[in-house]
């Protein structure tokens, strides 16, 4: 296991998606071969069993499959790996971690539990028990609108105090994290933010943001490893430049794929490792999902070669390899 601290849980973590078969089973090797091709394209992570990864579409059994299959293929490259542990209850949670931890996970994320709202009450208590599961390993809280609720920042606070492993939030819209204050606020209390790669970095960056968990590394890898080395750097200019060019990326898929055709997160994210050639996954997630065609790719493809070419060149060498 890779030990993580504030100091190098940073940067664009890859968020890998499950590679299913045509039966929609785990497609182990593909899988496998996927997460070892974010290590070589030298993402500074791994990450899985967010949204991105279909924690809501595994059964237990599953979970553990591909868990371990990620530890192994990521480790034996040297990389760190954070596993998502969300679900709807507690107990089911716990389960995640433990068995994350008991695999050789460097970090374990969790979401507050979603289809009823946390109370204020029992938001602590929640991490404490996660954690506790995970035997106190670097814990990850995974902020999203989709539980119903904002953490304030008092209750971060909480949390940071019960529980020092708390290292990294990833913040999405509508969460603390994602204003300059809030984002300055919780990098104060020794909490790594995490962001998207568009619009946020050039504005968050100097606030403290330093991270993501990431599709746009295996979309981009040519916009977003600079974009990261930049960040590092704290050279506000070229960090200027490559966000640009990663919001021009996402500006695109949203409107032509998001919204135009309601490829959400895993659906979206397979188009684009597939399209720059850095993932060889199945297109399709589990149902009743939509998700990206032939046809897309090849749309996509055709966005890179006008737009990034960079990209394209980059694409081009991993699909001729």
């Amino acid at each position: 296991m890779i030990k993580l601290t504030n100091e190098n849980f940073r940067g664009s973590w890859a968020g890998v998606p499950v590679a299913w078969t045509a039966d929609q089973q785990f497609d182990e090797e593909t899988y496998r071969g996927d997460v070892a091709s974010c290590c070589r394209i030298d993402a500074p992570g791994i990450y899985t069993a967010g949204t991105t990864g279909e924690f809501y579409a595994m059964e237990f059994d599953e979970f553990k499959r591909v868990t371990r299959a990620t530890i192994e293929a990521a480790n034996a490259a040297g990389k760190p790996v954070m596993i998502g542990v969300t679900s709807t209850y507690t107990l089911g949670a716990a389960r995640r971690a433990a068995f994350a931890a008991e695999a050789g996970a460097s970090a374990v994320q969790v979401a507050l539990p979603y289809w009823m709202e946390t109370p204020d009450s029992e938001v602590t208590g929640f991490f404490r028990e996660v954690s506790a599961a995970a035997g106190n390993l670097p814990l990850s809280i995974y902020e999203t609108k989709r539980t119903k609720k904002a953490l304030t920042l008092l209750q971060h606070q909480t949390v940071k105090v019960a529980l020092p492993n708390y290292l990294m939030v990833k913040a999405n819209s509508g969460t603390i994290g994602t204003t300059p204050e809030g984002c300055e606020a919780l990098t104060a209390l020794g909490v790594n933010v995490f962001g998207d790669e568009g619009s946020l970095w050039p504005t968050l960056g100097p606030r403290g943001m330093v991270g993501c968990c990431s599709s746009f590394v295996y979309y981009a890898p040519e916009v977003i490893l600079p974009l990261n080395a930049a960040l590092a750097a704290r050279d506000w200019a070229a960090v200027q430049r490559h966000s640009a060019s990663a919001k021009k990326l996402l500006d695109f898929v949203v409107e032509k794929f998001v919204v135009g055709k309601q490829y959400w997160d895993s659906a979206a994210d397979r188009l684009g490792g597939v399209s720059s050639g850095v993932l060889r996954t199945s297109l399709a997630c589990r149902g009743p999902y939509p998700h990206a065609t032939p046809d897309d790719v090849a749309t996509l493809r055709a966005w890179f070669r006008e737009n990034l070419p960079e990209v394209y060149r980059g694409m081009l060498a991993r699909t001729a390899a």
